[in-house]
């Protein structure tokens, strides 16, 4: 692993080697909080990608909007206009990979495929100011998905990818919707500690037996 600036005094870790296709990592609506997926990062590195995990500031003024796309244009960044991203993003951060994904034409950001770990989809995306799904009629280019979420989440409800998974089939996105065995924090490599009040990288066994099973699913997209 590796840490860089991804942007003027922004960090963000990189694990793998740069040659491999690359795979964007964004972390939750916690603030700065890119070592709370470093467990899972570092294993999906392993499965043969580059991994990019940056900070963003859901607490900004933009609620983190420019943070996330800087961090999508450094992934990006020396690329082949043929290469798209792997955007994979975890609640709010899943919220955000959608609106991006959803979005990525008036950007200018190539995507190869979103995967979203119990993504907040009822939630307005700091993307685009909406809830994602209220821009899928006027849509581009139609990436592909995948909704994973756990069974015993009770942050967000699975609910939430299923409905979401609704809409984008509806508007002609493909899209799979997988429920695993997992929490809000194990679907991401990470545990909860209500004393700090922050999600962290976790290291027991059961958490990274989950964080192999995501990392696997998203190793398949490669083929």
């Amino acid at each position: 692993m590796e840490t860089v600036e991804y942007a003027p005094g922004r960090l963000a870790d990189v694990f793998g080697d740069a040659a491999q296709p690359t795979v964007l990592l964004w972390h939750g609506m916690q603030s700065d909080a890119r070592a709370s997926v470093r467990a899972l990062a570092g294993i999906i590195a392993g499965r043969g990608s580059s991994v990019v995990a940056p900070d963003w500031d859901s607490q900004a003024v933009d609620n983190g909007r420019d943070d996330l796309l800087r961090s999508a244009r450094f992934a990006q960044r020396g690329r082949s206009p043929t290469d798209g991203l792997v955007v994979v993003g975890w609640s709010m951060g899943g919220l955000a990979a959608a609106g991006l994904t959803i979005n990525a034409d008036r950007f200018d950001i190539r995507i190869r495929h979103t995967v979203c770990l119990a993504g907040a989809f009822m939630a307005t995306d700091p993307i685009s100011g909406d809830v994602p799904a209220r821009g899928l009629p006027g849509a581009g280019g139609r990436s592909p998905f995948t909704l994973l979420h756990g069974i015993a989440d009770d942050v967000v409800p699975v609910s939430a990818s299923r409905d979401f998974a609704d809409e984008l089939s509806r508007h002609g996105w493909p899209v799979e919707v997988v429920e695993i065995n997992a929490d809000h924090a194990s679907i991401a490599g990470a545990g909860y500690d209500a004393v700090a009040g922050r999600y962290s990288a976790a290291d027991d066994a059961e958490t990274l037996v989950v964080a192999t099973d995501v990392a696997a699913r998203i190793a398949e997209i490669w083929g």
